[in-house]
């Protein structure tokens, strides 16, 4: 009975320390990916903001040339 929960017991501890250093690894991996889709964010929102821009542009010119 004694040597089962130590086995238990051993085989939580190992679980945990291998959780532990997956974590260590894996941290650094996921901040560069939030990183890196952070940054593509920022792109298509200044790509957006830059077409937005140019069709309000077109259309304030196409209502100014039919008035003239």
């Amino acid at each position: 009975m004694l040597r089962s929960v130590g086995m238990l017991a051993a085989t939580g501890l190992v679980g945990l320390v291998a959780i532990k250093l997956l974590g260590v690894l894996l941290l650094p991996l996921l901040g560069m990916f939030l990183g890196f889709v952070m940054w593509a964010l920022k792109i298509v929102l200044i790509v957006a903001l830059i077409w937005f821009g140019f069709q309000l542009f077109q259309r304030w010119s196409r209502e100014r040339g039919s008035e003239a």
